[in-house]
């Protein structure tokens, strides 16, 4: 994974997997459990549970997690939670931007500033960082499917603006209004995507020595501790 993507990407890579997982497994159903809450049920008939349900199955969630969580969005009616962005710097300058679901906004930005602090960061206001990146959509299918102007093709006629291909999958980029679309479209051709989502990426990368990389690990795991926290994206490379 590239500097441009998120934390999500680089952390499986890293040890104490079953924490890793159980934590995993806890932002997810929150997300499932809220977006059953603001929509339909049927995941057919709300794009953003059936995302979230999708990137539970790609992290071998277990199905019954998945129904416990719809479940809960009928059980839990009196929590109230909110989808907030928070923009700062991290270690080494790195810019960075954090999303978040949280039902207790002034824990949620005291608990990240604390982090950032700590690790030579500091948070900042909106707009402190985002203007370093693009906000888009991005699915991934597996290269055995398609080849490399085929995956083109079913990018440009899906309405994505571009398709980069590696060993391991090609890779739509479209814009974020039109992620939902795309997706759409793709899943008419194909039902495994390897992952989709809407990421933030940077516009330039940072380079950073092997020291000040492994710094910056830690800030992110720190920062993954946080319930709260859905995604954290960083604009340098790993």
């Amino acid at each position: 994974m590239a500097g441009h993507s998120h934390w999500a990407g680089i952390k499986h890579k890293k040890g104490r997997q079953d924490k890793v997982r159980s934590k995993l497994f806890s932002k997810l159903s929150r997300e499932i459990t809220v977006a059953a809450k603001l929509g339909e049920k049927d995941p057919d008939m709300n794009p953003r549970l059936r995302s979230a349900i999708q990137a539970a199955k790609q992290s071998n969630m277990p199905k019954e997690n998945i129904n416990r969580a719809i479940s809960k969005s009928e059980a839990n009616s009196g929590e109230n939670y909110e989808n907030l962005r928070y923009e700062g710097y991290g270690a080494f300058n790195t810019a960075l931007i954090i999303e978040t679901l949280t039902d207790n906004k002034n824990r949620t930005a005291s608990t990240i500033r604390t982090i950032l602090q700590k690790n030579g960061g500091r948070l900042g206001e909106n707009g402190s960082t985002s203007h370093l990146f693009y906000n888009c959509g991005v699915v991934r299918i597996e290269n055995k499917n398609f080849n490399n102007d085929e995956a083109l093709e079913l990018a440009i006629n899906s309405g994505a603006n571009e398709c980069e291909s590696t060993e391991e999958y090609h890779e739509i980029i479209s814009e974020m209004k039109d992620f939902y679309k795309v997706k759409s479209e793709i899943e008419n051709k194909i039902s495994n995507l390897i992952y989709s989502g809407i990421e933030w990426r940077a516009h330039n990368v940072l380079k950073l020595s092997k020291e000040q990389k492994e710094k910056v690990v830690i800030m992110l795991e720190s920062l993954d501790e946080i319930d709260d926290i859905q995604n954290i994206f960083i604009n340098c490379e790993f």
